[in-house]
């Protein structure tokens, strides 16, 4: 890694300069301008001391524009008006949510529009002061957003509470074309390589039969986890976060669907934020509803999805996803959760129906109303866990 030892004492406007850094600084240039993900350096108040060729490219700034300035100008909230409390809490207490562990969440183009990333972060106690750099993955386009879609989808299928067994055989051919299209397209890949079979083409065909010999295995879990279902197995539950559900949730929706002016407002109740749960059905509920909200929208000149959180009471959480879309015609509204009816051109009409099987697993409840933004507001139910079932 570049010399990051060289970054000048940590103060809120702190910015690059020293000795050590002006000797190596066209080492560190070089390493900046040819990094594929972008790169961020930072000090404990903020401020951004270092800004990549890839991060200037990803977030449309240029260097001199965010230079000195807090980091949170590149967030969408609430992470943008809770960074610098995390930042204070993990220097008092050391512990790390996001540091050493990386995450998937949203960022902020310069022109106002979010997109999801993979960031992570490491830090290092300098002489001058503790120094945190970030890389940051831009998943817009990435396989590797694509492969995590095709996981969290693919392990729908063991939770579809569809009785008739043509309706169970439709949600297998649905859940199956995924890891088979992954499959095809890995093999393909790996036949065109081997025109021009170089050392780097045959290391690339070993990864794409990897991959595909993944996907096999994913085709597998998909028939297990629906015999499950028919055994009626029990979901596997835990005590997670509801605001990383949704802030990984939300990220990876609006991955691959055109949706750079799509406005995301998220405000969740920071008290009824730990719940009882399968974190992967959970995941596919609010990815199903925040992609539906962003087709509702495809022709609405404003296009916002809202997604909050309410304590209920002690007991239970409401989450609602709320869009500006045009709403629902009262003859959708009668069968909307029902397996088979769907108002897309090429859709199957199971996701809502799955989804509701999946609330109702979990003990809670789901249903749409008007929005107080013009659109649909999809509200569901889930049990609160206490801080002590956390630990």
């Amino acid at each position: 890694m570049c010399p990051f030892r060289t970054i000048v004492p940590d103060g809120p406007g702190g910015a690059i300069a020293g000795p050590h850094f002006a000797d190596s600084a066209a080492y560190q240039k070089s390493i900046l301008a040819t990094v594929p993900d972008a790169m961020i350096v930072i000090n404990s108040h903020g401020t951004i001391l270092s800004f990549s060729a890839a991060a200037q490219r990803m977030f449309g700034y240029a260097e001199a524009d965010v230079a000195g300035k807090n980091v949170k100008i590149l967030m969408p909230e609430p992470d943008r008006a809770a960074h610098d409390s995390y930042m204070e809490r993990y220097l008092e207490t050391g512990v790390a949510r996001i540091i050493g562990i990386g995450r998937v969440t949203t960022a902020r183009r310069r022109d106002g529009s979010n997109f999801p990333i993979e960031l992570s972060i490491a830090d290092a106690d300098m002489a001058q002061g503790r120094v945190f750099t970030g890389f940051i993955r831009d998943l817009t386009e990435s396989q590797r957003t694509e492969r995590r879609l095709q996981d969290l989808q693919a392990e729908l299928s063991h939770m579809s509470r569809i009785t008739a067994m043509g309706s169970l055989a439709s949600a297998l051919a649905h859940e199956l074309n995924q890891p088979l299209t992954a499959i095809a397209n890995y093999m393909e890949g790996a036949r065109d390589l081997l025109d021009n079979p170089d050392a780097e083409a045959l290391a690339m065909v070993r990864e794409a039969l990897d991959e595909a010999a993944a996907q096999s295995i994913r085709a597998g879990q998909i028939v297990r986890r629906l015999r499950d279902f028919i055994a009626r197995g029990d979901s596997e539950k835990h005590v997670e976060s509801l605001r990383k559900l949704v802030t990984e949730a939300s990220a990876l929706a609006l991955t691959g669907t055109g949706t750079a002016l799509v406005d995301l407002a998220v405000r969740l109740d920071s008290v009824a934020d730990l719940v009882l749960v399968d974190r992967i059905q959970i995941q596919q509920v609010l990815l199903n509803l925040v992609r539906n909200a962003v087709e509702a929208m495809q022709r609405s000149p404003r296009r916002r999805i809202d997604i909050r959180s309410i304590a209920t009471d002690n007991d239970t959480v409401t989450v609602i996803v709320a869009d500006s879309g045009p709403g629902l015609a009262p003859d959708i509204l009668r069968h909307l959760f029902e397996p088979f009816h769907t108002s897309k051109e090429q859709g199957m009409g199971l996701g809502l129906s799955i989804s509701r099987s999946i609330i109702e697993a979990h003990g809670g409840r789901i249903w749409a109303e008007p929005a107080d933004i013009s659109g649909a507001a999809f509200h569901f139910t889930l049990a609160r866990a206490s801080v002590a079932e956390h630990d």
